[in-house]
């Protein structure tokens, strides 16, 4: 499980260290993708196929929306493996879409990672930060 909020930096070869406590869970593989927000998202390997097995099985083919998600989902998908420092390397596109430059914030999802731009986050946390303390147990009925 990926829980907390870490503030590596982005080095001038566009890669990122992982945190330490999360190396083990991605040591056999990571998928780093885009993600809602601006943000990308890293998935262990295996997580990820599950992810994507199920949504290609409950995709309708016909719907268009949902072929353009699964075709956008898979084209904006790089498989990594950190070295022995914890980096991977995330590519010009990842980073453009994220605008991550040198600030970033990594946090823990449950099942997989974010990628923010730290100021990003930092909005993000300031538009919706109300909206968690106040959140109502009837919009969490299926969270909590």
């Amino acid at each position: 499980m990926f829980l907390g909020t870490y503030t590596p930096k982005l080095d001038d070869k566009g890669r990122l260290t992982l945190p330490a406590k999360f190396r083990d869970a991605l040591a056999g593989g990571l998928m780093v993708t885009k993600s809602q927000d601006h943000s990308l998202a890293v998935y262990p390997r295996v997580e990820f196929e599950t992810m994507i097995t199920e949504k290609y099985e409950k995709a309708q083919r016909g719907n268009p929306e949902a072929r353009a998600y699964l075709r956008n989902l898979a084209a904006a998908t790089d498989e990594q493996h950190p070295d022995a420092q914890g980096r991977i390397t995330l590519s010009v596109d990842h980073r453009r879409y994220a605008n991550l430059v040198k600030e970033c914030v990594v946090i823990g999802n449950f099942k997989f990672l974010e990628i923010w731009d730290a100021q990003a986050w930092q909005d993000y946390q300031d538009t919706h930060e109300e909206n968690f303390s106040a959140a109502s147990d009837e919009a969490l009925h299926d969270l909590i």
